[in-house]
């Protein structure tokens, strides 16, 4: 019996991790940084800078704060400075090789302090409940176009259809809801309306394999030249048809007259707070159920999904009526909170930037929530300023928002990983 020697072995081989550092944040900050040393220094405007922070009927009445402008806005600068300063030792420091994202969103809110301050000076006073208020008004059928993209691509599917889906259940709410004077009829037709948006994108996806941003695209264009024409044809001939009964707006008691936070969040009509509570509800089903577990499986691994018995295409076709019906109604604010009646094309591309905040934010509902609020914000920002009267051109007020969208796609959320099956159609063998 022969017997052979083994040599010692040499033991695991170590490998150093490599720690990619991203740069793109602390550049960012840097434009931003050396944007703030110029309105403070290069362009300074003097006065006084004022900030109303109450209502008439809030429980306290919280005085206007005046700050001198040049003074406060020099202090703002130099801090900005500071922070992107930090941000990039942050950066070379961390073992992540990035800066926290907390430290991005302080920055954010000063450099809007000092915008603010620098465009408001001896102007009337900025209304801080109003801005915000107009702020959430505007992003609310942003985050339910956002949820429904989200929904979508953690099946899979990409929902490129958002802007069609709001504007069809937009149209549809204010034709049902004026004809039958009820605004529970037009959600429940704004529903609908997002829902046969949605099983047209589905159906040509996932039973025809058809490239799903083309046909996003393509119901778009459908969707406008369809409303367009019914307008024409309908509400046109018969006004009547484009005069829909909102939904009240209720104050919820008590905390509605919270200062700032009351008017802000707790004084507003059903479909808000349906907002509120769709939110949660996408989070919960998708992250604590069994339900979203097998949507996000059939969205990161089609093939494991259906070893396990998962039917890949039925559950992405559900899950995409799903997200039709709410970006639905996200339709019907338009026609039954926002106006009472339906204008062409009155989304006015909205479902892009609610595409723009699924990227954002992430592909997570309440990332993507919060990214529809910053655009909204955004977009209520550029109405304010021209209110009191700002000296900035309105030709950067109009492409504020989506100057600030591109900005936060581009840079602001750092490496962003789509679900890996997204847009990609299971053919079973």
């Amino acid at each position: 019996m022969s017997a052979t020697t083994l040599a010692p072995s040499a033991g695991p081989i170590a490998h150093e991790k490599v720690i990619v550092r991203s740069l793109k944040v602390p550049v960012i900050l840097d434009i931003f940084a050396i944007a703030a040393l110029v309105f403070a220094f290069a362009i300074p405007r003097r006065g006084t800078s004022s900030f109303r922070l109450s209502t008439s009927t809030d429980f306290v009445q919280i005085p206007t704060v005046e700050l001198p402008t040049v003074t406060t806005v020099g202090v703002v600068a130099i801090v900005l400075v500071l922070i992107a300063i930090l941000t990039h030792l942050l950066v070379a420091l961390s073992k992540r090789g990035r800066s926290p994202l907390w430290l991005s969103a302080i920055f954010a809110v000063l450099f809007l302090f000092l915008f603010l301050a620098w465009a408001g000076a001896d102007l009337r006073a900025i209304p801080i409940p109003g801005l915000l208020v107009g702020g959430l008004a505007l992003a609310t059928p942003l985050v339910f176009g956002s949820l429904g993209g989200v929904l979508g691509e953690r099946a899979g599917v990409v929902n490129v259809a958002i802007d069609g889906q709001l504007l069809f259940g937009a149209f549809s709410a204010a034709l049902v809801g004026s004809a039958t004077h009820s605004p529970w009829a037009g959600l429940v037709a704004a529903i609908v309306a997002g829902v046969l948006v949605s099983w047209v994108l589905a159906v040509f996806a996932l039973r025809y394999w058809v490239d799903q941003v083309i046909v996003g695209v393509v119901l778009n264009v459908l969707v406008t030249g369809l409303t367009n024409f019914f307008y024409t044809k309908i509400f046109a001939a018969v006004p009547d048809l484009n005069h829909t009964t909102k939904f009240p707006e209720f104050a919820i008691p008590g905390l509605s007259q919270i200062p700032i936070v009351g008017p802000v969040l707790f004084k507003h009509t059903l479909i808000v707070y349906i907002m509120y509570i769709a939110v949660f509800v996408v989070w919960y089903a998708l992250f604590k159920t069994r339900w979203g577990l097998r949507v996000r499986s059939v969205g990161e691994h089609p093939q494991a999904a259906d070893t396990v018995g998962i039917n890949v295409n039925r559950t992405r076709f559900w899950t995409v009526s799903v997200a039709g019906a709410v970006a639905g109604i996200g339709g019907a604010f338009y026609t039954l909170d926002s106006v009472s009646s339906f204008g062409k094309e009155m989304t006015n591309g909205a479902g892009f930037i609610a595409l723009a905040a699924v990227i954002f934010g992430q592909w997570h509902p309440i990332k993507a929530a919060l990214a529809g609020l910053l655009f909204g914000f955004a977009t209520n920002l550029q109405s304010t300023l021209g209110i009191i009267g700002s000296p900035v051109p309105s030709e950067f007020l109009l492409m504020l928002p989506y100057l600030i969208t591109i900005v936060a796609v581009a840079g602001l959320v750092g490496q962003s990983r789509a679900p890996a099956a997204d847009g990609t159609p299971y053919i079973k063998a």
